[in-house]
């Protein structure tokens, strides 16, 4: 199959661009002018320069491909909701308009599972209303969501939506990386008493989710929930990761209303001073890692015959090797690895 993969040089990115050519799939990488993409072209990956904000900018690479699996997305910085809204909303849809456009066999377009929001009180399936939590990411994506949702079926468009869980691995410098480094420091904390469950998946559990929405005929119109359905606890998440890096495991306990306090009085700050920088702590941070988040596969298992296949404490493992031996895991990170922003534009 002859695959185009927006965000292709991220995280996830660039696991599934090796999946794919290691199944064989000639890949294309949509990637920002500028980039640096070596490790991508050494592998064999066809590198095409242009920005899901620029629709002019899609034709070229979306040519006679039969597979589109979007992933491109802002995340995790400190930005106003507009500039989410031009990347994972208005980008999303040039995407998905060049992708129709093309003629393209099928869409697979990654969304998040925080497009239900936080806290639920049971594992939330696909048929759950989407209510994101109001910070710009997870509204964002969930509007995201559902305009691809819209074009499915006004459009024929013919998509798969992944949602998949908090997902972590080798070349995870943003969540798994900077929780060891605060571990590793003694900065580790545990919000609230702890035992809550954390919303958490391997990496090669979310690309096996995505080539799965590539290949299976009955997943198209369909949404899917994309996680382990054996979770950790936060404490355990926590104590498996000190374990696995050499740190000392969390001990201090912080009441979870009194971080989501702090939460937003740094974000009201942060607005206040015009900040460029993320607030070290954050409401949507606080109810993720402090609230009891769990979400159910069985429409995955019973369409695409989906079964997280790494359980949570092995990828951890995998993961800690990975941060031990300098970050630098079979090319699936580098200095620049940044699943931060993927159509960032250089902004600053």
């Amino acid at each position: 199959m002859k695959t185009l993969v927006t965000g292709g040089n991220g995280f996830v990115g660039r696991h599934l661009v090796h999946a794919l050519l290691e199944r064989g799939d000639r890949v294309r990488v949509l990637a920002l002018p500028g980039e640096d993409v070596g490790w991508l072209e050494e592998r064999g990956a066809s590198i095409y320069a242009g920005d899901i904000c620029r629709q002019e900018t899609l034709a070229a690479p979306m040519q006679a491909v039969e597979g589109v699996v979007h992933l491109a997305a802002m995340m995790d910085v400190w930005r106003p909701l507009r500039d989410y809204c031009a990347v994972n909303v208005n980008g999303t849809a040039n995407v998905c308009k060049v992708a129709l456009e093309a003629g393209v066999r099928r869409f697979v377009h990654m969304s998040s599972s925080s497009v239900y929001g936080t806290g639920l009180g049971r594992p939330a399936d696909e048929t759950f209303p989407l209510c994101p939590f109001p910070d710009p990411y997870p509204v964002t994506k969930a509007e995201g969501d559902r305009l691809v949702q819209r074009m499915t079926v006004e459009d024929r468009l013919p998509a798969v939506i992944i949602r998949p869980d908090q997902t972590f691995g080798p070349g995870d410098r943003l969540h798994f990386g900077r929780t060891a480094d605060r571990l590793r420091a003694g900065k580790g904390i545990i919000v609230g008493p702890g035992d809550n469950m954390l919303p958490l998946v391997y990496v090669s559990d979310v690309v096996r989710g995505l080539l799965l929405a590539l290949d299976h005929e009955r997943a198209v119109g369909q949404a899917f929930n994309i996680t382990n359905d054996r979770p950790l606890t936060q404490q355990q998440f926590l104590e498996a990761i000190a374990h696995a890096v050499g740190a000392r495991p969390p001990r201090v306990h912080i009441p979870y209303h009194l971080l989501y306090t702090a939460g937003h009085a740094a974000e009201r700050l942060a607005t206040i001073t015009r900040s460029k920088h993320q607030p070290i702590v954050t409401r949507l941070g606080v109810k993720l890692f402090g609230t009891d988040n769990r979400h159910a596969i069985d429409n995955a298992r019973r369409e695409m015959d989906y079964d997280p296949e790494i359980e949570l404490l092995e990828g951890i493992r995998l993961a800690g090797s990975w941060y031990l031996n300098g970050a630098a895991g079979e090319g699936v990170a580098t200095a620049k690895d940044r699943m931060v922003v993927l159509q960032d534009r250089g902004r600053t």
